[in-house]
C-alpha cells in the first residue's frame, strides 16, 4: 500500500469509515444469523473490510475481473442484490450518503465524501463485486 494511501486510510478510519465499517459488520452477522442469509454475509464481511480501508483498493464485477459469468453474476445474482437491497442494502447506502453530505461541506471533506458515494452505489449491489488492489 502506497503511503498517501495509507494516510488517508487513517483518516477515514477517524471521520467516518470506522462508523461505516461497523454498519456493513452488523448487516454481516445479522445476515450470518439467520443461516439463509449466509450468501449475503459473505458478501458483506468483505465489503465491511474494504469500507474500513477503502484506499489502495476498488471494487470491481466478478465477471469483468475474471472473464467469466459466475453464480453470482448471473440471474441468481441478481435476485441476491434484490433481496439484499431490501433487507439491508438501503438503509447501508443511506448512512453513506448521509456521511458524504457531512463530509462535502469541507473541501478536505470531498475525497472522504466521493469514497462514500462509491461505498453507497456498492451497498445497493453488493453481490458479484471482488475487492481488488487498485
Amino acid at each position: 500500500m502506497q503511503p498517501v494511501s495509507i494516510l488517508l486510510n487513517i483518516l477515514w478510519i477517524l471521520i467516518g469509515g470506522a462508523w461505516m465499517a461497523f454498519g456493513w459488520l452488523v448487516a454481516a452477522v445479522i445476515m450470518a444469523i439467520t443461516i439463509i442469509g449466509l450468501p449475503w454475509a459473505r458478501a458483506a464481511f468483505n465489503i465491511a473490510a474494504y469500507t474500513l480501508l477503502p484506499f489502495g483498493s476498488r471494487a470491481v464485477r466478478r465477471d469483468e475481473l475474471t472473464g467469466q459469468s459466475d453464480i453470482g453474476t448471473g440471474p441468481l445474482g441478481l435476485i441476491g442484490n434484490l433481496v439484499w437491497f431490501i433487507l439491508a442494502g438501503w438503509w447501508l447506502a443511506l448512512g453513506h450518503l448521509i456521511t458524504a453530505i457531512l463530509l462535502a461541506v469541507t473541501i478536505i471533506g470531498l475525497p472522504f465524501a466521493w469514497a462514500h458515494l462509491k461505498l453507497a452505489g456498492i451497498a445497493l449491489w453488493p453481490i458479484g463485486k471482488a475487492i481488488v488492489p487498485a
